[in-house]
């Protein structure tokens, strides 16, 4: 029995945290044996490459200005760990995990002895959760996927709403090298007559969704044809807009996420609004704009400092990359910029920092301590930026960069998210 929570997060991250267990035997296993809690949530399951945390913060946002109790459950954290689990935006209590884990920690333990194994990490985090959700008794719960989708442990859910946000090249050691081996992952969270909403872009990621929907019969909503956005302005506060579908054409909506891809993401939450009108939910649509307005989401495109500008973005692969390159250039292209980089041995690093030498001036590589993070010797080799510098430490390269800048500059830093965490810490 763990007494606290350390003991309790301890635990957790005992359990085979990077090891890919493909399958839902074990998640399967586990129901059964908790009373299928998945059983007794409304869920709205998002698949996808890029911006699944920021569609499921759009959608928390939207549901709760109508006044509705909303669980969600994203990964990794920025943050603290237990924001993986939060409800209406504010993590779960101290108490109430080390409660999880002493429940759940003796049916991880019985079905280590079983022919099936031990659950990894994400199995164990996914399944408290929907213990959780399911005792909250909330009117609508946003789960995020892990990895992929078909095999993802969160694709234990039947859920009412399945939207798949961009494809894009990702773990492709696991999920495959082409855009429609991916999207075939992805739509694997696909349900029989489970209405279907996403914005891929690529024409072989949208005809596997597509076919996939078709199979299903699910009903089937995509960007740029069913619903889009016309984008009306990139200022200092965000991005402008206007959404259309078939039945409704919003006034202009202001998101404070910044970035053309950020649009898409709250397009993809408001038409998700659209589709649980149609299933029976009862929305006021003037709430939109207030809930577009007040969404946000840790280190995507987040500034943490005025003077010199600091932003923190969690561009973690090529798509990311591009959006960041191109939102950058959109809003700050005016400003000489400072990066600060960390990221890990199986992302395509090369092809990324040649994206932001496009917006970057002079550049300073770091590690932090992390499997699988490249060293700062390694990542400096790596950059086609002119004036690049290595820094082991990320504390000294934070306090380096910024005495080389004027207050009139950008310090973008970016690279993997786990990376993000730490930095932010510094600027609380």
């Amino acid at each position: 029995m763990v007494t606290n929570y350390q003991d309790a997060l301890q635990w957790i991250h005992q359990r085979e945290k990077f090891k890919i267990k493909p399958g839902l035997a074990r998640m399967t296993w586990m129901m059964e044996r908790l009373n299928h809690p998945e059983e007794r949530i409304q869920a709205v399951h998002i698949a996808g490459t890029n911006g699944k945390g920021s569609t499921v913060s759009f959608l928390r946002e939207l549901l709760q200005a109508q006044g509705l109790s909303v669980g969600t459950f994203t990964s990794p954290y920025i943050v603290r760990f237990n924001e993986r689990i939060s409800v209406d935006g504010e993590p779960i209590e101290d108490g109430d995990l080390a409660d999880l884990v002493n429940r759940i920690k003796p049916v991880a333990e019985e079905l280590a002895d079983t022919p099936l194994g031990a659950p990894t990490e994400f199995e164990v985090i996914t399944a408290m959760s929907l213990v959780y959700f399911a005792e909250k008794e909330l009117d609508v719960v946003i789960y995020e996927a892990g990895l992929g989708g078909l095999y993802d442990s969160t694709n234990i859910l039947s859920p009412i709403l399945t939207i798949i946000t961009n494809i894009g090249k990702d773990h492709m050691n696991i999920l495959g090298s082409t855009y429609a081996q991916i999207a075939r992952e992805k739509a694997g969270i696909i349900k029989p007559g489970i209405p279907v909403i996403t914005a891929a872009k690529q024409e072989e990621s949208i005809q596997i969704i597509r076919e996939k929907a078709a199979q299903e019969k699910s009903d089937f909503y995509i960007n740029g044809e069913d619903f889009h956005t016309v984008h009306l302005e990139s200022s200092d506060e965000g991005e402008v807009f206007e959404f259309h579908n078939d039945r409704f054409i919003s006034e202009p909506l202001l998101s404070r996420m910044m970035g053309a891809h950020q649009v898409d993401n709250a397009a993809l939450a408001i038409q998700a609004m659209e589709v649980l009108q149609g299933l029976g939910y009862s929305f006021q649509r003037e709430y939109y704009r207030s809930a577009i307005r007040a969404t946000h989401w840790p280190a995507r495109f987040e500034k943490v400092q005025e003077e010199p500008l600091v932003i923190l973005d969690g561009a973690h692969n090529e798509e990311g990359t591009r959006a960041l390159v191109e939102t950058v250039k959109e809003h700050y292209s005016n400003k000489r910029v400072t990066l600060l980089y960390s990221a890990l041995e199986d992302k395509p690093v090369q092809a990324m920092l040649t994206m932001l030498s496009e917006v970057v001036d002079c550049a300073f590589m770091t590690s932090f301590n992390f499997p699988r993070a490249l060293s700062a010797e390694q990542l400096q080799q790596l950059s086609p930026v002119k004036r690049t510098e290595a820094i082991d430490s990320y504390q000294e390269a934070v306090t380096t960069s910024l005495s080389q800048m004027e207050d009139d500059e950008l310090l973008l830093v970016t690279g993997s998210l786990y990376f993000l965490s730490e930095i932010r810490k510094i600027f609380e």
